[in-house]
């Protein structure tokens, strides 16, 4: 595991070519990425905007203080990139990425150098998994003596979790619960018609496993579950998903969400809701 931080450079007054550039390479790498390890990639593409803006609502709708914030599978550094841009001052940003070729491309992003001082910004070119994981209390610090890993108040994961086996799902899902601090949300996304595809796609037992997967998350978002978002300005569309971990969440605000509006399109794998994070719909704020 490397483990590495990332400082902040001077401000860069105009990244608009640079931007341009970066976006045309990201999809080319994202591409070749996918096709040489689609299991891990999951996606052809990296995620579009209104994805983005519904992954990223919990660090936007945040508390009167200092945000832990987590992703996994940052892939080309869309959503990181978002990410670093509304964090403030003394919040800290985790990035995890497994691939050694999008890890490169996240240290030499100029957005995340040109991040706002004072916002802590640490890579780690590992598999979540492989994160320490010693004991801390519900600050996120130590509860005896050495180095722990912390806890955060957001996680957003990135992972194709209908690429992998249900048990390795579940440990996943398991890790979330035990990273977030008491209250703390996590946001994922899957693609819609993933199980009508796959089932013309590829064999009984593939058919069977990926359904197995989606039952699991089906249930995980049934206890945890604030709310999903629909997201069709997608390639391909796909549904982003908003929980909470158990656990008081006073300075927050309110949380109550709206009925969901009527004769909204709904995908195979379940219906569609929208919610609220915070007072604010989830893809209210504007790139996997």
């Amino acid at each position: 595991m490397t483990t590495e931080k990332l400082r902040p450079r001077p401000h860069l007054d105009s990244l608009g070519p640079q931007r341009s550039s970066r976006s045309a390479g990201d999809h080319l790498l994202f591409l070749a990425e996918a096709l040489r390890t689609f299991h891990d990639t999951g996606a052809l593409a990296p995620s579009g905007e209104d994805l983005v803006n519904a992954l990223t609502v919990p660090a936007t709708s945040r508390p009167n203080r200092p945000i832990s914030v987590l992703e996994v599978g940052a892939g080309t550094g869309v959503v990181t990139r978002r990410l670093a841009q509304v964090l403030l001052p003394g919040d800290r940003l985790h990035v995890v990425e497994a691939n050694p070729r999008f890890a490169d491309r996240l240290r030499e992003d100029p957005v995340l150098a040109a991040r706002r001082p004072g916002v802590a910004l640490r890579l780690s070119a590992c598999r979540v998994e492989e994160l320490p994981q010693d004991k801390t209390n519900e600050t996120g610090r130590a509860g005896g003596a050495g180095e722990t890993d912390e806890r955060y108040d957001v996680i957003v994961s990135g992972l194709p979790f209908t690429n992998f086996e249900p048990a390795q799902v579940r440990r996943l899902l398991d890790l979330y619960l035990r990273l977030l601090l008491p209250g703390g949300e996590l946001t994922y996304f899957g693609y819609l018609g993933t199980t009508t595809a796959r089932t013309l796609s590829s064999g009984p037992r593939q058919s069977a496993r990926h359904r197995a997967v989606v039952r699991l998350l089906r249930r995980f978002e049934a206890t945890y579950g604030l709310g999903e978002r629909t997201v069709w300005r997608n390639l391909p569309p796909a549904r982003a998903y908003l929980l909470r971990a158990p656990g008081g969440r006073e300075d927050w605000g309110p949380t109550s969400p709206p009925e969901p509006p009527a004769g909204e399109a709904a995908a195979d794998e379940a219906p569609s809701r929208t919610r609220t994070a915070a007072g604010r719909p989830i893809g209210s704020a504007g790139d996997r």
